[in-house]
């Protein structure tokens, strides 16, 4: 039997570890009781919410409804002449996930180790790192259709994968919950060691386990850890400008980092927010990292608002500096719905900033 809290402290459900509640908390363990979940009378109408790991949210209210704990669990692998197949059920723990991987010799999830998450919510962003993005080992993500209540299975084609986004944010949010993903891992492994930082760390011969072991070396090194610190990891996307608009702020700003993307260029967040001068900034508990200028973290006790208005004035100084648009690669959960941070600050008065 499901076991259901009410008026359920979530501070302890997401990374950010902030006092934070929803009228009711519930966690799945099967197909039947995300079924029994979504069927329940007593629950019609009202907002449902699944949770991971919640390593990438942030509830800027109460949440008016059902928080679903995803604990989904399972593994299988299957072997091609050219592949490993991997089945993987979306509660399963994304970094230890991909430290088994290389532990059982299949090579392919390393670059993606220690990013925060589940299995099911690694396709909902798109998760990427070092040179390796989710979409380059996805074979498809099978979710449960709300509408419906019958499993169905999507191809990666379908996924319409982008930067930090799928179909999961636009055309199924809010109508789907993914239950298992595919994974796809060529048996003839290359390295992706195009990252200085990676190259820094491998001695001798290129292995899958020497790039994994750089991998935490660097993200450790620059991530702060939630357990200590809470934050959701990255905080903004790296923006996407005109090759005009990058090689015209370049004359004002020569050190400025940035990477070809298709016909544009993507410009590291973290270096625009860290040369506008906000390493440390802070408001209340939150702050801008010290040693990361991507993070926001909880250092004494934050409020939501808190990180809310650390993030606001990071965006304004951006977009004041360089005009450039920041968005939030975090998740803002608000009363009933998603919200952003736009959308919180549209129409408020400057010293709410």
């Amino acid at each position: 039997m499901m076991h259901i809290t009410s008026q359920a402290d979530l501070s302890s459900y997401h990374t950010f570890s902030i006092e934070s509640y929803c009228d009711y908390l519930v966690e799945a363990h099967s197909l039947e009781d995300l079924i029994a979940i979504y069927t329940n009378p007593d629950w019609e109408g009202v907002p449902k919410l699944p949770i991971g790991t919640g390593s990438n949210m942030l509830f800027t209210e109460h949440f008016a409804g059902v928080a679903v704990l995803n604990r989904l669990l399972g593994k299988t692998v299957t072997e091609t002449d050219n592949y490993f197949l991997l089945e993987v059920s979306a509660g399963e723990d994304w970094p230890q996930l991909v430290e088994w991987t290389i532990k059982n010799d299949m090579p392919g999830l390393e670059n993606l180790a220690l990013i925060p998450g589940c299995a099911g919510t690694a396709p909902i962003q798109n998760i990427g790192a070092y040179g390796l993005e989710f979409k380059d080992v996805c074979d498809y993500v099978e979710y449960l259709d709300l509408d419906t209540l019958t499993l169905q299975r999507l191809s990666f084609e379908l996924c319409q994968f982008g930067y930090r986004d799928s179909i999961f944010k636009h055309q199924l949010s809010g109508k789907a919950i993914i239950t298992k993903v595919g994974l796809k891992l060529d048996k003839v492994w290359v390295a992706k060691t195009e990252y200085g930082a990676l190259q820094k760390l491998i001695v001798g011969d290129v292995s899958a386990p020497k790039v994994f072991d750089a991998v935490c070396k660097v993200r450790r090194s620059k991530l702060p850890d939630p357990t200590v610190l809470g934050n959701a990891g990255s905080f903004f996307k790296n923006p996407i400008i005109s090759n005009q608009q990058f090689a015209k702020l370049k004359l004002s700003y020569p050190n400025m980092v940035g990477y070809p993307a298709g016909e544009q260029m993507k410009v590291a967040a973290g270096w625009l927010i860290d040369n506008a001068g906000l390493k440390g900034y802070s408001q209340g508990g939150a702050r801008v990292h010290a040693e990361q200028a991507l993070v926001i973290v909880n250092f004494n006790h934050a409020t939501a608002q808190d990180v809310l208005a650390v993030a606001w004035h990071v965006r304004q100084c951006v977009l004041q500096k360089y005009n450039i648009e920041l968005e939030h690669e975090v998740r803002f959960i608000g009363n009933k719905e998603e919200t952003n941070l736009v959308a919180i600050y549209q129409g408020q008065p400057n010293e709410r900033l």
